[in-house]
């Protein structure tokens, strides 16, 4: 056993005066749907529903044994590390203060305060999280504060180990192979290294976002670099840039075993398991199930460890995640359709819509012009075979039209 998987057991250990194991479960549905044996280690049922609290505790652990008069802990956060810190101030009685972006969704700032309760302090800092990052930094130095990162630290790192150790523990085997969510690295670097040394022969296959490639973009350079731009939708893995030390753990990572989702697409994953299964995912939590559909050889008659990593869902996002996934999937799409300014002209354009085809949006954006109205339609259907055979019947009309579904700049303005 190496140094890293003691110090990783020792961290399992120490945790357990705060929560049990997370459940590891065999999901019978994705079994059947996938021809292999697939278990879920639901990280998502931790006491601050994500696996962050593990790190947050055995960083937060390790200051103290070293440093027991450092009263004071500082992060910034705009999600499951702010609660794994408010979490491990109040069991170590110490003091937090966490810096929040201003635009942190009022869910997200009151579970904060509900873990943390009198322990610790949120400041709501920046529109940015570049801006309360900097914030956090300047505070904690000049308070004396120790800073808490979410990820680029060995000590957290060791912390998110104790998922790998509770894994081989609970399955009593080593599995064929792990799918695991990749943000900042440190889920995926503590988990791989304590594979490395206790299971060498398990295979991983890493899930980031397609809008946050950062682990991807890493591996190219051969170095940590910085992502021109974010898609923050999986915003617990959203990361611009993975971490210096996460990435010493996971620079000898096959770039074919980096695999991206794209967000749309999560959106389907999210309620698929929600619809089948009744578990609610959080969109970074969602990650390793999303990629099963593009790992189905790879993947058949193999034991399959999948990490739900997370289960802060706020069901307001809810309507943004069906329209998503319906768009995805080919069920929902928008177009701009050019109406003839004449009596009967919609009369015709709804004759050419199938059985099951339903108008969402009907709006004029030309209400003056004379000969032709311009409409922005939305059209629901059970079938995305529907589509084609509309469009050819509005072909065959004449009718001029334009699908701006896929057009990022129309449906952020128009819809």
């Amino acid at each position: 056993m190496s140094e890293f998987s003691d110090a990783a057991l020792v961290a399992q250990a120490r945790m357990r005066v705060l929560f049990p194991p997370t459940p590891l479960q065999r999901n019978d549905y994705l079994s059947a749907r996938y021809g292999a044996d697939i278990w879920l280690k639901r990280e998502d049922l931790s006491p601050v529903r994500s696996y962050k609290i593990r790190g947050a505790f055995n960083a937060m652990r390790k200051v103290l044994e070293a440093m027991p008069e450092q009263r004071l802990f500082v992060c910034a956060s705009a999600g499951n590390h702010a609660q794994g810190v408010a979490f491990a101030c109040r069991h170590f009685g110490v003091h937090g203060v966490i810096f929040m972006p201003v635009t942190t969704p009022q869910q997200k700032i009151g579970k904060t305060r509900v873990f943390g309760q009198d322990a610790i302090e949120v400041r709501l800092t920046g529109d940015y999280f570049d801006d309360t990052l900097a914030a956090a930094k300047a505070y904690c130095a000049e308070a004396g504060g120790h800073f808490l990162a979410p990820f680029d630290d060995p000590d957290v790192i060791e912390g998110q180990a104790s998922v790998a150790a509770e894994i081989l523990t609970e399955l009593g085997r080593a599995p064929d192979i792990v799918v695991l969510p990749v943000g900042g690295g440190g889920l995926s670097a503590g988990v791989r290294s304590y594979f490395a040394s206790e299971a060498p022969s398990t295979r991983f296959f890493l899930v980031e976002p397609e809008g946050g490639a950062s682990l991807t973009a890493a591996l190219r350079a051969g170095a940590p670099v910085t992502l021109p731009r974010v898609n923050t939708f999986v915003d617990g893995a959203a990361v611009a840039r993975v971490g210096e030390t996460t990435f010493r753990h996971l620079k000898d990572t096959d770039p074919d075993t980096v695999l991206t989702a794209p967000e749309d697409r999560i959106c389907v994953t999210i309620l698929d398991i929600l619809n089948h299964e009744g578990i609610v995912l959080e969109p970074a939590g969602a990650l390793s199930l999303d990629v099963l559909d593009t790992l189905v050889d790879e993947i058949a008659g193999k034991t399959v460890v999948c990490v739900t990593s997370g289960g802060n869902f706020d069901f307001e996002r809810l309507p943004e995640v069906k329209e998503r996934a319906q768009r995805y999937a080919g069920l929902k799409k928008y177009f701009i359709l050019r109406l003839p300014q004449r009596p009967g002209a919609l009369r015709d354009f709804l004759e050419m819509l199938g059985p099951d085809d339903d108008i969402t949006r009907f709006e004029y954006l030309k209400k003056s012009a004379r000969n032709f109205g311009t409409v922005l339609i939305g059209i629901e259907t059970v079938n995305a075979a529907a589509f084609p055979a509309l469009f050819e019947r509005l072909d065959h009309a004449g009718f001029a039209y334009r699908d701006i579904t896929s057009d990022g700049v129309l449906s952020e303005f128009l819809v």
